[in-house]
């Protein structure tokens, strides 16, 4: 067995040893993959609004489930973490581009500028600017939980898109062999939903793929803030007794930022252990429950769009 990593600061206690194989997360892969399979196979026999419920779900689900695999789990050969990912539910984004990108984001002393963090939601004063009017609507309205919802899936996916059109014409390192990999994966779950299955592709996208995203955009709504102590820009959603599970406790943002090797059903206890500590370091920025959040963002703007430290005016 080896040990998962450990922060220089983190007290002695922090470092815990994991198996070779996390069985809880393999087990986990299993029921999602086994979850969406019976749901596309039985779709015709469950009314829509549970199918809405349980496919926005099982893409969610998948998503959290990724985002473990991205960080090392279930096993310590990363060519099988990575095969376990690969199958994109949601279409749209390759695994290898998803792990690209948040590893990136994972360089802390860089949350959420716009020059560095590929997840941030900030922009730089020349990007706003750049912005076409009807754009700047959109992201104003994203600013808040009620937008980012709705809007913010099809916003969201789009521009992702346009942004990796860019890497391809480019040649970006990384960027063609991704996609040369996921397109045919993705289109042998197209052939299943929708050949085998007889889901339209709308049906698929407004059943799964949309809501999916918006229950993922809810957890990615305010686990970060700019602010001036790189410590202070990461968040923690306490007491998500139900969204918790789905987002495998990411909702304990600070926690899984210090340890991102820490396998998801252990971070809940590591949390409670190190909670003092890693509340004084983040400067006390903690939601009590996504009702907190819900309660303060819905129609109230999280930050202003703007990185308010922007560095772009200073780059040579």
């Amino acid at each position: 067995m080896l040990p998962i990593d450990s922060k220089p600061h983190a007290k002695p206690h922090a470092t815990q040893i994991v198996p070779a194989i996390e069985w809880p997360t393999l087990g986990l892969t299993i029921v999602i993959y086994g979850l969406w399979l019976g749901l596309t196979w039985f779709h015709a026999a469950i009314p829509w609004p549970l199918l809405l419920i349980g496919g926005a779900w099982i893409i969610a689900w998948h998503g959290s489930l990724q985002h473990e695999l991205i960080h090392g789990h279930p096993t310590r050969v990363a060519a099988v973490n990575r095969a376990l990912g690969l199958p994109a539910l949601a279409l749209f984004l390759p695994f290898d581009r998803y792990r690209a990108l948040h590893i990136a984001h994972h360089r802390n002393e860089y949350l959420t500028d716009p020059l560095e963090d590929p997840e941030t939601y900030y922009w730089t004063a020349i990007g706003w600017h750049r912005l076409h009017p009807a754009a700047r609507i959109i992201v104003h309205g994203s600013a808040r939980l009620a937008g980012r919802l709705l809007i913010g899936p099809p916003w969201m996916i789009t521009r992702f898109l346009l942004h990796e059109s860019g890497r391809l014409w480019r040649n970006e390192p990384g960027v063609r062999a991704a996609w040369a990999v996921h397109l045919p994966i993705a289109a042998l779950i197209v052939v299943w939903v929708v050949a085998v299955c007889g889901i339209s592709p709308l049906h698929y996208a407004l059943l799964f793929i949309l809501p999916g995203t918006a229950l993922l955009l809810i957890r990615s709504f305010a686990e970060h803030r700019a602010a001036p102590d790189a410590a202070h820009r990461t968040a923690v959603v306490e007491n998500a007794r139900l969204l918790g599970w789905l987002f495998l406790f990411n909702n304990l943002h600070s926690a899984h930022h210090e340890r991102p090797g820490l396998p998801w059903y252990r971070l809940p206890r590591w949390y409670r252990q190190e909670r003092s500590r890693l509340l004084r370091d983040n400067g006390g920025l903690v939601y009590q429950g996504y009702g907190d959040v819900i309660r303060r963002y819905l129609i109230h703007p999280h930050d202003q769009p703007v990185h308010p430290f922007d560095r772009e005016v200073n780059r040579p």
